[in-house]
């Protein structure tokens, strides 16, 4: 069974709250989505199959969140999730990526999370064997003596030779020297020391690159893959340190004690039952309202007619094997400033039966943003300037002329909703900024009149707004 994030609805509102101010109705769409991916894994298989994942479409402006529930929904999500634009993909027969370049990529992102997970379990077994490996190289297997020759040890070191009694066989003499040496290594008394290993260079297969339109974007990865089954890779002796030469023979070890199929196998059923698409800036693959049929346009319709059997569920080849698309959840947002939800061609609305509006930012939601949050913006400024040995202090009079001064910007140039802040910011500590490594005060306190004296003149002057803040 396909390992699914178990938490329920409210933990996974209480986690996006850590980060994300407001939006309640589309942090509970997406805790409610998560959830029904545990639910149906909970279902007898005959009647499994039929619950199709709810899609949902986040609709709202620039700036509100969309995408950063998208980033944090990636981390809570213990699935395979990658979030798309929807605006790089073209129609079959156009130059550009194909749709189901994302089911590709997705999967692929599956394969690296499965292996590591597989890693993890056999981390122990090959820090062993790389252990022992790395003995080896440190300590060459002593030839048997031959009669009356005098044994000693492979090794150029005096202090190791001195080990052994003169009684001693030169296998109780290899053990012991082996057991300090084991000792040794594990104090980190040989990182300086460097020893010959033989590592694999990479295939240097010949160079294919593919300029082509329909599904056949990662076709170069695919022959490289096979160049690479044909030329086998080369070997040479490097002269590395100990602690590197313990890491890549970990990494050797690690590699042959995965099944590659077997990761293979979990990484497609993994895709496909719990697999997450973020599709970001939907509404720029929709023809604009009341328009006239233009080429772009048609082009626009085009991909989302290419979108909609991904979406509704088909089957798509992929270099580790074909990936069903059925009960992959699709998340889309877009702002929908020139168009509507309705203006989406008609199937492809009925794929998306949950939509969420996010709403626009006001002054206080800016004041939350930039306090409360775990990354919250000011929390990001103290910690820089802590390490010039300053002690940022914003009071909290600065803090809501900052987010008054941004919500004015908005209402009278283009409302870029929270992004906003980071303009404002940056210019009301460009002074301190430049000036902290040489500054002799431990503190520097940003007040009211402090935010005021540095954004007035620009924020109050429509033409300056526009080109500086």
């Amino acid at each position: 069974m396909s390992k699914i994030n178990s938490k329920i609805p409210r933990e996974t509102v209480l986690e996006l709250d850590r980060y994300i101010i407001g939006q309640a109705d589309a942090k509970r769409s997406v805790a409610i989505a998560l959830r029904n991916r545990w639910r149906r894994q909970q279902v007898e298989p005959p009647l499994r199959e039929e619950i199709a994942p709810k899609n949902i479409i986040m609709i709202g402006p620039t700036g509100v969140g969309k995408t950063e529930i998208a980033r944090r929904l990636a981390n809570l999500a213990d699935s395979p999730f990658i979030k798309v634009e929807a605006s790089k993909f073209t129609e079959v027969g156009y130059v550009g990526r194909d749709v189901e370049s994302m089911v590709r990529d997705l999967t692929q992102l599956a394969i690296n999370m499965v292996n590591k997970e597989e890693q993890e379990l056999v981390k122990q077994k090959a820090e062993q064997q790389a252990e022992e490996r790395l003995l080896d190289l440190l300590l060459p297997p002593v030839p048997p003596p031959a009669p009356q020759q005098v044994t000693q040890s492979s090794l150029s070191d005096t202090n190791v030779i001195a080990l052994a009694g003169s009684d001693a066989t030169p296998e109780s003499n290899l053990y012991s020297t082996r057991d300090k040496f084991r000792r040794m290594l594990r104090e980190g008394k040989l990182d300086d020391r460097m020893v010959d290993m033989t590592v694999a260079d990479k295939v240097s297969a010949p160079m294919v690159e593919v300029f082509s339109a329909s599904g056949m974007e990662d076709m170069q990865s695919s022959l490289q893959d096979a160049f690479s089954k044909i030329f086998p890779g080369k070997k040479r002796q490097r002269k590395v340190r100990v602690p590197e030469a313990l890491e890549l023979l970990k990494k050797e070890e690690a590699e042959r004690l995965i099944d590659m199929e077997t990761v293979t196998e979990k990484a497609i059923r993994r895709t496909e039952q719990s697999g997450i698409i973020f599709l970001d800036e939907i509404d720029k693959i929709t023809s604009r309202s009341g328009a006239g049929s233009s080429a772009p346009d048609v082009s626009r319709e085009g991909v989302q007619r290419d979108l909609l059997p991904i979406v509704e569920g088909t089957t798509v080849t992929t270099k580790y094997g074909p990936v069903r698309t059925d009960h992959i959840l699709f998340i889309a947002s877009g702002a929908f400033h020139l168009c509507k939800p309705s203006d989406l061609v008609p199937e492809l609305q009925g794929r998306f039966p949950i939509r969420v509006e996010l709403n626009a930012l006001g002054e206080n939601e800016f004041f939350r943003i930039l306090t409360e949050p775990k990354n919250a913006l000011l929390k990001q400024y103290v910690a820089l300037m802590a390490t010039e040995g300053v002690e940022l202090i914003f009071e909290e009079e600065a803090v809501r002329e900052i987010a008054r001064i941004a919500v004015a910007v908005n209402q009278r140039t283009e409302d870029i909703g929270a992004r906003r802040l980071h303009t404002i910011m940056e210019r009301v500590l460009d002074e301190i900024s430049f000036d902290a490594p040489e500054l002799t005060e431990p503190k520097f306190v940003v007040s009211a009149e402090y935010v005021r004296e540095h954004l007035n003149d620009i924020s109050e002057n429509e033409d300056l707004s526009r080109f500086i803040l």
